[in-house]
């Protein structure tokens, strides 16, 4: 099974420089509950912006899986340069939580979405493509002051 999971605007928005353009706590605490400990998928992008962030410490998750072009080695991580490959063959439960373009070409294999949909207005320089959500159905909705959480479940395709 493959997740996505981003918190982005009302209009798509996803990051500023390769960093998150707000912070807020709870959609923090809520990307860490769904992500820790588990298999990830990443850019090369975001795995560094997340070293940056935890500094010394391992990075939260179980199995890291970055996706790159470059010839990168990683002690902590698995290289992924066949990414399409790779979503198609991958036999366990992944999240993918990163960045724009990992998140735009994994979206066709997707068969989950957990997005944050950030209240307010922040500036940045990263947006998401307009996705299609007609192939998904709402699962669950929670809202709060300051984001609203929607997890969407591929559509079982009718014969």
């Amino acid at each position: 099974m493959i997740s996505l999971i981003w918190a982005m605007t009302k209009d798509r928005l996803v990051g500023k420089d390769n960093l998150i353009p707000w912070h807020i706590k709870e959609d923090l605490l809520y990307f860490k509950e769904k992500t820790q400990g588990k298999t990830v998928l990443m850019g090369e992008a975001t795995y560094y912006s997340l070293k940056g962030y935890y500094k010394n410490r391992p990075l939260p998750y179980g199995k890291i899986y970055v996706a790159s072009l470059s010839n990168i080695e990683l002690e902590d991580a698995t290289i992924i340069n066949d990414l399409k490959s790779f979503l198609e063959n991958i036999k366990e439960d992944i999240m993918v939580i990163g960045g724009k373009t990992i998140y735009e070409l994994s979206m066709p294999y997707a068969d989950y979405l957990y997005i944050t949909l950030v209240k307010g207005e922040y500036i940045g320089n990263i947006y998401l493509k307009p996705i299609d959500f007609t192939k998904f159905e709402l699962e669950s909705k929670r809202e709060s002051q300051e984001c609203d959480y929607y997890v969407l479940k591929k559509k079982v395709e009718e014969c």
